[in-house]
């Protein structure tokens, strides 16, 4: 998100505590071509504000994915439910790498939900992780 009004210190803290990496598919800062952007974890447009706790760091695909959803449609169950706040819920209880390891694949009905709405794992993101596999890159630990 690149419109936050948040104070300087607060930026600052939230890429301090985000470890240079999305929050989302563990992308690390090093090996993308643009920044990571802060994201509102409860978007402006449903009443998030742009307080240090509603922040978190989204690589640009991400992000752009999000845009203002807070839930997803889990597909194995066909429930409505949150999706994954980075800042409070850990990412191995959610999520967990394919055995090839360039697929994001959902543990819970909130994980399953996320990487739907997110795109977590359209073919431009494959094909990133899969180079990143052959450069020993990834999948990062979370």
């Amino acid at each position: 998100m690149s419109g936050s009004r948040a104070p300087r210190e607060a930026r600052a803290r939230v890429r301090a505590a985000a470890a240079g990496r999305c929050g989302y598919c563990l992308a690390r800062q090093e090996h993308l071509p643009w920044p990571l952007e802060l994201e509102h974890l409860v978007p402006r447009a449903k009443g998030g504000t742009d307080r240090e706790e509603n922040l978190w760091l989204a690589c640009h695909s991400c992000n752009l994915h999000k845009s203002d959803q807070t839930h997803g449609m889990d597909p194995l169950t066909g429930r409505r439910v949150r999706l994954f706040n980075p800042r409070r819920q850990r990412w191995p209880r959610h999520f967990r790498w394919s055995a090839e390891g360039a697929h994001i694949v959902g543990r819970t009905a909130c994980g399953r939900a996320t990487v739907v709405a997110l795109s977590l794992n359209n073919l431009t993101a494959l094909t990133v992780r899969r180079n990143w596999i052959r450069a020993g890159w990834h999948p990062p630990s979370p």
